[in-house]
């Protein structure tokens, strides 16, 4: 990791930028396969899966014999584990659901919101190196209790073309509505534009590499919607004297062993900590089967010394980190200061992994600074919200004339003229009001 000490508010944005990636040709290819996808349903989407997966998959969507194959190949463990994890992200993801409230705005004016889902969903859920199923309970739970009619999922295969069996039985536990053998680009391609197997859907979710994430962004210049945007993962980590170093060591190298464009970010107002840090990331890290990944992640890193805790608030809500650990004293009044972090774990006890599995918080993110305007996945990802208003006849009386005197000022004598209509009418059918 790079150390940097007490910098200037000026160098602050270098020190919060993220490891950059050429993208140019990668459009090119992105594009490329997007294209062909669209063009060709499955047969490009079975080529795809070939070259890139090494696995010639004739049928792609997962079959009822492999869902149950696949349930009886998960430990009795892991399963409780699971379903521990799906209860606690239900129940978090349930107080979420919004009652609706009728306000009578004026007297006979009456305004409501309801929550409608949307129809179809597709879950992109990584396979590869690191199969996510924990993923799917973080998209499917929170996508079913919204009541989405159709969830479609899609994961690249092994070269035996199967799906790891711990993300097919997670998808039949939440109510996945169907499940294809599809990975990278050729997957976001046929969830937006549909195939002779898969059903196009309306928005896509969940993480992905650089290839998935730049496929997302393009098909949503096309009206596809997406949940967020997305990239490599991230955490900042605040620590004073107060943190255990391993800890804050071990937590930096649980995102960093995400991938070798993984960014950590450490800053500190104790100098000691940094070396103690440095020193336990050291020792842990030879420890880790994914050693090679963390240690290129971590050339993208930095330990950052601040005078002061405000200091370091300022330059942690500039970062806008996707995770943000707070391992210091009055962590509370801290986070109070934080405007800008997708998720915030508090205290020495609260890894970013709880919030990965079990906790019940949501672990899809908005990465790369986005976490400025954006929102983590939520019921509300699910959903859209239509407005209603219900004019009785003394409702559109006592607000009519305010409404005549705004249209008129705006030129729209049409608009005006709804309105004056139906006063006038009003007030030849007295019986009617």
């Amino acid at each position: 990791m790079q150390i940097i000490r007490y910098p200037e508010r000026s160098a602050w944005a270098e020190i919060t930028s993220r490891p950059v990636f050429e993208t140019q040709n990668l459009e090119l290819v992105v594009n490329e396969i997007l294209q062909d996808v669209r063009q060709n349903g499955d047969i490009a989407v079975r080529r795809y899966t070939e070259r890139f997966d090494k696995a010639d998959v004739l049928n792609l969507a997962v079959s009822e014999f492999e869902f149950a194959e696949a349930e009886m190949q998960v430990s009795n463990e892991l399963k409780t584990a699971i379903l521990t994890a799906k209860n606690n992200i239900e129940k978090f993801h349930r107080a979420q659901i919004e009652q609706s409230e009728r306000i009578e705005t004026t007297p006979g004016v009456v305004c409501w919101r309801e929550a409608r889902p949307i129809e179809k969903v597709g879950l992109y859920v990584p396979g590869g190196t690191a199969p996510l199923f924990s993923t799917v309970l973080m998209l499917a739970i929170p996508a079913q209790l919204a009541g989405c009619r159709e969830i479609i999922l899609c994961s690249p295969p092994n070269r035996n073309g199967q799906i790891h069996p711990a993300i097919l039985f997670a998808a039949k536990l939440c109510g996945v509505t169907r499940v294809f053998k599809i990975g990278g680009v050729q997957a976001i391609a046929a969830m937006a534009y549909g195939t002779e197997s898969v059903p196009g859907v309306d928005k896509i979710f969940g993480p992905g590499n650089q290839f998935v994430t730049l496929a997302k962004q393009l098909v949503a210049r096309q009206g596809i919607q997406l949940d967020m945007p997305a990239g490599p993962s991230e955490v900042a980590i605040f620590a004073d004297e107060t943190s255990i170093p391993s800890f804050v060591a071990a937590d930096l190298l649980s995102q960093a062993e995400h991938g070798a464009d993984s960014q950590v970010l450490l800053v500190t107002t104790e100098e000691n900590i940094i070396h103690e840090v440095l020193g336990e990331l050291e020792a842990q890290i030879g420890l880790l089967p994914r050693h090679e990944i963390a240690a290129q992640a971590l050339r993208n890193s930095r330990a950052v010394l601040v005078k002061n805790v405000s200091e370091a608030v300022g330059l942690l809500n500039e970062y806008a980190a996707e995770h943000l650990i707070l391992a210091c004293r009055e962590e509370a009044q801290v986070a109070s200061q934080i405007t800008s972090a997708g998720s915030i774990f508090l205290g020495n006890y609260s890894c970013e992994s709880a919030g990965d599995y079990a906790s019940g918080t949501n672990h899809t993110l908005p990465t790369n600074g986005f976490a400025r305007t954006f929102s983590g996945v939520s019921i509300d990802s699910f959903v859209k919200k239509i407005t209603f208003q219900k004019l009785s006849a003394a409702g559109i009386k006592n607000l009519g004339e305010t409404i005549e005197i705004m249209a008129a000022a705006e030129n729209l004598d049409a608009h005006k003229n709804a309105v004056t209509l139906r006063l006038k009418w009003l007030a030849e059918n007295h019986d009617q009001t």
